[in-house]
């Protein structure tokens, strides 16, 4: 797990090692243990490294492979490495480390742009040829490692967070209208390839591009999986996917243990992190480290699952820590949150998982985490809604359980020069929904939220939240063969007991009734879900600052209404409509976008 930074210059100058210096130089936080660049020609890389498999010099980066012709760099975990490792060698490629990064080029060197067939991970690469000048980009299946891109006329960038790129200058960081109306509508998130920021885009999840020596740019999509019945697997019973699908997490936990450290998990309590640690105690982990966050009740708001995470870490006799944020003022993690997202975002669960991350980074490196679960099995709200209506219909369920605004409230929220034409974040849903390889609407549902949803919102605030502290975030959930597998489960099984209910099923086989068998739970921070005294001074001073009004993004009118009455209006999701406004400004601001 790492930061990675590039240049590949298209006008035939000498790439900026320097810019690309500074951008890596942003990225320490998520690689904290080592540092170094390289450059060639028109091609530069600059890296930072947080070491987890291979802890010697041997897997510092950028890799070069003199014989290969080929550099690269890379950011997450191969949890197939050794596998590949022995393949590639049986085919005659020697080796001079023992990590996860050299396969990785070996495997390009291999195979390809097919290399990303045979990776089992979460990664974000970058990958030049000697010879040719071919720069390749790829991303793992489901987004779970970040990759940004600036391209103009004379220049390609690239970088793991968008705040390195603007600080190798030269960025356009106007807002994107169509980006802002997703923002504002599809709940914060910005489907790939945009961002707020006009001048930079990300590079799709399971997608690699390919810079050809002439100006071309190719590009694939290597992976989309079918959401609906397969024929073999017709005749399965539930005690069938049961067991199919426990086999498949049970690996995807397994795999998510492979390092040169130690590996714990964060325990909410709820049922999707009790189960991981579950399996890694049926799988003879003991002493095993789990982490709790929870915050001190406000206003008759609770603040704390303890009774359940407690549950769990006595059951399976876990090292756990109970980790108590008092009440206190809440801005200032707030605002370290806040200069942590690579993109805004508006869960008050990023100051949950930053804080939580603070302190387990201080035992150790790399968790497993429960993310993902909801979106893969059925267990939000907009579901079973979604199982009563034909695919005609899918859209406007979707749209009246998750969107914030449609057209008309982005009119009433926006300046005119911020409107973009039509109603992007509802053309966007449509699209998707209504595209071929999805069987029903629960199905197209849970295919939007699989690979849009879960990537720009949940799955990029765990890895922003914890690597801003050097630590690891696995996520079990989103092993692409699980998810694979789970994508044609039927949705009955899914949707059953409140939703989950294959998982909760499997999670009686192993863990306390008290933790299935009750209401689903998020990270609580009472403090945030309720805007008032410093913290509701601090969004209106962010709605207020000099920057805002130069900006003029939102009507006047509007956001006097909403701090009139700040915890009136709220989302379909019970968001705060006024903590939207204030925290893009917040961001907008902190990262000196003017």
């Amino acid at each position: 797990m790492c930061g990675l930074a590039g240049e590949l210059r298209r006008d035939g100058s000498r790439a900026d090692i320097g810019a690309v210096e500074r951008m890596a130089a942003t990225m320490s936080d998520r690689g904290p243990d080592d540092g170094g660049s390289w450059s060639h020609g028109s091609v530069a890389f600059g890296h930072r490294r947080l070491k987890i498999i291979d802890l010697s010099a041997a897997s510092n980066q950028p890799i070069v492979d003199s014989a290969a012709g080929l550099t690269g760099v890379f950011n997450g975990c191969i949890y197939n490495y050794r596998e590949l490792r022995e393949q590639l060698q049986a085919r005659g490629h020697t080796f001079f480390s023992s990590g996860d990064s050299e396969v990785v080029v070996k495997a390009y060197a291999e195979w390809g742009v097919d290399f990303v067939d045979h990776l089992v991970g979460m990664f974000a690469v970058a990958i030049t040829e000697r010879d040719s000048g071919r720069l390749v980009l790829a991303r793992d299946r489901l987004g779970i490692k970040p990759l940004y891109v600036a391209e103009r006329p004379d220049v390609v960038r690239f970088a793991s967070t968008l705040p390195a790129l603007l600080a190798g200058g030269g960025v356009d960081t106007g807002i994107d209208p169509v980006s802002l109306a997703h923002y504002l509508s599809f709940h914060s998130v910005v489907p790939a390839p945009r961002t707020i920021l006009n001048g930079i885009r990300k590079l799709p999840p399971a997608t690699v591009r390919v810079y050809q020596p002439d100006g071309r740019v190719d590009e694939r999509r290597y992976w989309d999986p079918p959401f609906g019945r397969d024929p073999r697997r017709a005749d399965w019973s539930e005690q069938d996917w049961q067991d199919a699908l426990l086999e498949s997490l049970t690996t995807a936990v397994q795999r998510r243990m492979v390092a040169d450290v130690p590996v714990g998990v964060l325990l909410s309590g709820g049922l999707d992190s009790s189960l991981v640690v579950a399996l890694l105690a049926e799988q003879g982990q003991r002493g095993l480290a789990t982490f709790s966050i929870g915050f001190d009740a406000v206003g008759g708001r609770e603040g704390d699952e303890f009774v359940y995470s407690d549950l769990v870490a006595q059951r399976f006799d876990t090292d756990h820590h109970q980790i108590r944020v008092a009440a206190r003022d809440l801005v200032p993690p707030l605002e370290a949150a806040v200069a942590a997202m690579s993109e805004p975002m508006v869960s008050h669960d990023c100051v949950a998982f930053y804080l939580l991350s603070q302190e387990v980074a201080k035992h150790l490196k790399v968790v497993q985490s429960g993310q993902g679960a909801d979106e893969i099995l059925g267990g939000y709200h907009w579901y079973p809604p979604l199982a009563r209506v034909g695919r005609d219909q899918a859209l406007d369920t979707y749209a009246t359980a998750f969107f914030d605004r449609d057209a008309a409230g982005l009119a009433q929220v926006l300046n005119p020069e911020y409107l973009a034409a039509g109603d992007p974040a509802r053309e966007f849903a449509a699209a998707h929904l209504g595209r071929a390889g999805a069987q029903d609407a629960v199905d197209a549902g849970l295919r939007i939220d699989t690979t849009v949803m879960l990537v720009d919102d949940p799955v990029k605030r765990v890895d922003n939240m914890t690597m801003a502290h050097g630590l690891e975030a696995r996520v079990p959930f989103l092993d692409h063969e699980f998810v694979e597998l789970a994508a044609t489960c039927p949705p009955e099984l899914k949707l059953a007991q409140g939703g989950k209910g294959v998982l909760k099923e499997i999670g009686r086989r192993v863990l306390p009734w008290e933790v299935i068998d009750r209401p689903k739970g998020y990270f609580p921070v009472p403090g945030l879900t309720h805007l008032e005294g410093k913290l509701l001074d601090r969004v209106r001073d962010a709605l207020h600052a000099p920057a805002a009004r130069r900006r003029g993004l939102f009507r006047n009118g509007y956001v006097d209404g909403l701090l009139r009455d700040p915890n009136a209006e709220l989302t379909p999701l019970r968001g705060n409509k006024l903590w939207q406004l204030g925290l893009l400004e917040m961001w907008l601001q902190n990262h000196g976008i003017d």
